[in-house]
């Protein structure tokens, strides 16, 4: 049984030119209740079965926040149906559903009673809420008085504390510290591993990857695309690449590169432990990948990324600064950056590397990909991607 059916859904909105507010102004200026319909969906049909994740991704007013309130059922449409199993939590705009003069803690009982939870579970669940949101100190204190990240680590730690079977996130997870978005994604992958579905709507193809696993590209109202969040990713940088107008060199295949061009990569290589640029790598050898880069204009906000992906398309490994931990970069200069890896256990196979350069906004300055292909050798017979170590270890019964 899928956890989320959509089948065939269309809604609309009036958009009012000049809607009159008061009754008088209604009588006396009839004439300004003139509106146009507009469609915002038009006919999209998915699914999402039991312990799945999807990520939804598309331009501003493609639809995206319309498909996750129509879900939480906050509006329904006006053709079409859409059936859920199971009970629904929702993170779809920042302190909603927190009254501002109550403190954390009450604000806890109101948001997890809204989820559908007694007061019972709720007292049962509290010690486990706070500690995720870490707002011990300030639990107490009127949430008026809290920031749009602690806002942000409150209502993410009721949502995902109520055992729902359908979680539906929708952008939140932008606001807060990386060390906290980065807790918040193991947290999302334990309970997706439990069997909770999730529907996450983000402008970021980083975080799609790291927790969906399939996309759904919405465009102009209507699925454009469904696949891999890999599939997605690409074509859709690509799409907002040409959209934005950008320009590759007549060497290079639009489809391999896209970005704002305020900095782009010149040389990306790889080398041995010997310094030795090589196409062909031992598994558990090391290997450093060189990117040079030079800049066009002033960057205030880089993020380097490198992924890893095997001849068949599968993202085998994927890193990037912010995740490891490191200040954003103030590009003024052209540069170096590299990245080593000092025991690279990839199992035989054909790969090949994307690089990017990510601006504050989640768009980037330079994306490109296959690039520097490289072949992996290994007596090794295992299967998969990587070599896992491990030892075996036997325990006989005694007669």
């Amino acid at each position: 049984m899928n956890a989320i059916e959509v089948s065939n859904v269309k809604k609309s909105f009036k958009i009012y030119y000049d809607k009159g507010r008061t009754l008088k102004e209604k009588i006396l200026y009839a004439d300004r209740n003139k509106y146009e319909k507009r469609e915002v969906l038009s006919g999209i049909s998915f699914y999402v079965k039991k312990g799945e994740a999807v990520g939804l991704i598309g331009q501003n007013g493609c639809g995206k926040s319309t498909t996750l309130k129509l879900l939480t059922r906050i509006i329904y449409p006006d053709a079409g149906t859409v059936k859920l199993n199971g009970r629904v939590s929702s993170l779809l705009e920042l302190g909603a559903g927190f009254h501002p003069d109550m403190s954390g803690r009450e604000n806890i009982y109101i948001n997890a009673s809204i989820f559908g939870l007694s007061r019972k579970e709720i007292d049962r669940k509290m010690g486990d809420i706070i500690g995720f949101s870490e707002l011990e100190e300030f639990i107490d204190n009127p949430v008026r008085t809290y920031s749009s990240g602690m806002y942000m680590r409150l209502a993410f730690s009721v949502a995902i504390n109520v055992d729902a079977d359908i979680l539906l996130i929708d952008e939140i997870l932008a606001v807060g510290d990386v060390n906290f978005q980065a807790k918040c994604f193991r947290k999302m992958q334990e309970i997706k591993n439990k069997g909770t579905s999730i529907v996450l709507v983000s402008h970021s193809m980083e975080q799609m990857e790291q927790i969906c696993d399939r996309g759904i590209w919405l465009h102009k109202g209507k699925i454009r695309m469904e696949g891999t969040t890999k599939e997605i990713g690409r074509e859709y940088l690509r799409y907002m690449g040409v959209e934005a107008g950008d320009v590759c060199a007549d060497n290079e295949r639009a489809e391999e590169r896209f970005g704002t061009g305020e900095a782009r990569f010149q040389l990306v290589r790889s080398r041995n432990l010997q310094g030795e640029e090589t196409t062909v790598y031992r598994s558990g050898e090391p290997i450093q990948f060189d990117l040079e880069y030079k800049v066009y204009h002033e960057l205030k906000y880089a993020v380097f990324g490198l992924s890893i992906f095997r001849s068949d398309g599968i993202r085998c490994y994927g890193t990037n600064t912010r995740v490891d931990g490191i200040p954003a970069y103030h590009l003024v200069r052209d540069g170096k950056i590299s990245i080593i890896f000092d025991d690279m256990r990839l199992l035989p196979a054909k790969y090949d590397i994307d690089v990017c350069i990510e601006k504050e906004e989640n768009d980037f300055a330079d994306y490109q990909s296959h690039l520097n292909a490289f072949e992996v050798v290994s007596e090794e017979k295992d299967i998969g991607v990587m070599k896992m170590p491990h030892n075996w270890k036997m325990t006989e019964e005694t007669s």
